[in-house]
């Protein structure tokens, strides 16, 4: 196995070694190294900052597919905090014609809680419109649920910004990538965004391709196996007339125009973590975007049971995943969402931590949807914040 310490570049504050040589290990087990960022801030102090790979730098742009969903919930959260929203109204009371074949009663706790019914749609979506949050909540007003509305959940992986932003819009007039816009990414300078300005696409990389082992590839294809019109298919819209391939998906210019707010977001680590960090506690002299309250409730798991879509337990807060009963070391108001290469991006208030682990390279995921070095990314992190 190749040594590849010296390829790793960027810095961590004193104390923080460790995670630079777990980082390290991580870039050196394989020959498709996945090109990847990590950036953690603690007490509101960036302490890591590294990153690995062939054309990779720290103002590298890429891709963050489900990573965005993270920011639009936190778009939501804020608009719950203010009063705007109401978790416990039906969605239909702000978005009329979404209470059709039986939908009228779904809250809008029960939508961020991924209990709509409404994965996709018959017949599929065309890459054009997964690209459109517009066109995705237009087509799911009127779409028959694939369960009954608020009585399981299931990931709603293409369409749930697309769900949530239709309300955001029918309640303020502005999108929720408007929103973003205004109220965190432009304030705070984040290397994050929700519709990438054309002027910036020389920095965005090409998102790369898992090299699969032959024993990986079997177990992707397992996988894949599902019926185009079962609930996992509809929900990784297999049923298309061209099943969606989220490699090209990702590497089309008007999906990182339009930065559809379930998978269109494109930035970097330290855009993602300086989001989190902004979230939780003071940034560049700011007050934490959300109260000690607001982020309890949309931390903790709403509901117990099994993803209909992806098999997990008990994975979801409000919009967000919960992830203390999956990283052992986070505390129990730890919020977050994965990406689909692989990445991680998440806050814990209580270690004061916001952590991001971005990926250009398509990993072989673990069941959750991260890529399995973030335990180890993670653990490694919590030795040096704990000083053992």
């Amino acid at each position: 196995m190749a040594n590849r310490d010296d390829a790793v570049q960027g810095s961590v504050a004193a104390g923080f070694e460790g995670v630079r040589e777990a980082f390290a290990a991580v870039a050196a087990e394989r020959a498709d190294s996945p090109e990847a960022q990590l950036v953690v801030h603690v007490g509101g102090r960036r302490v890591v900052d590294l990153w690995a790979g062939p054309g990779t730098d720290a103002d590298t742009l890429m891709s963050l597919f489900s990573i965005t969903k993270g920011a639009a919930h936190l778009v939501t959260a804020l608009l719950v905090q203010d009063g705007v929203l109401d978790l416990d109204r039906e969605v239909a009371s702000y978005w009329p014609e979404f209470g059709a074949h039986g939908k009228d009663r779904l809250t809008l706790r029960e939508l961020l809680a991924h209990r709509s019914g409404v994965v996709g749609v018959d017949g599929g979506f065309t890459d054009e419109e997964l690209a459109d949050d517009r066109a995705i909540a237009a087509r799911l007003a009127g779409q028959r649920p694939f369960w009954e509305p608020g009585t399981a959940y299931g990931y709603h992986a293409f369409v749930i910004g697309a769900l949530t932003g239709e309300v955001v819009r029918r309640v303020t007039g502005r999108t929720v990538q408007e929103t973003y816009e205004e109220r965190i990414r432009a304030p705070y300078g984040l290397d994050f965004y929700l519709g990438l300005p054309e002027e910036l696409e020389p920095r965005r990389a090409e998102t790369l391709p898992l090299r699969p082992t032959p024993e990986e590839a079997e177990r992707l294809a397992a996988r894949k196996s599902d019926a185009p019109d079962s609930i996992v298919g509809v929900a990784a819209n297999r049923n298309a007339p061209v099943a969606t391939d989220l490699l090209a998906l990702s590497n089309t210019r008007l999906v990182r125009a339009l930065g559809s707010a379930s998978s269109g977001g494109v930035g970097s680590a330290r855009g993602v973590a300086g989001m989190y960090a902004a979230a939780i506690g003071e940034l560049d002299g700011r007050a934490p975007l959300l109260k000690p309250e607001t982020v309890t409730e949309f931390a903790r798991p709403q509901y117990r049971g099994t993803d209909l879509v992806t098999g997990n337990e008990d994975v979801f807060g409000l919009g967000f995943e919960e992830l203390s009963g999956l990283y052992r070391p986070l505390g129990p108001d730890a919020f977050g969402h994965s990406g689909a290469t692989g990445s991680l991006a998440l806050a814990d208030p209580g270690a004061g931590l916001a952590y991001a682990y971005t990926r250009r390279r398509f990993g072989l995921p673990s069941r959750y949807g991260a890529g399995p070095e973030n335990h180890r990314l993670l653990e490694a992190i919590y030795r040096a914040v704990h000083g053992s």
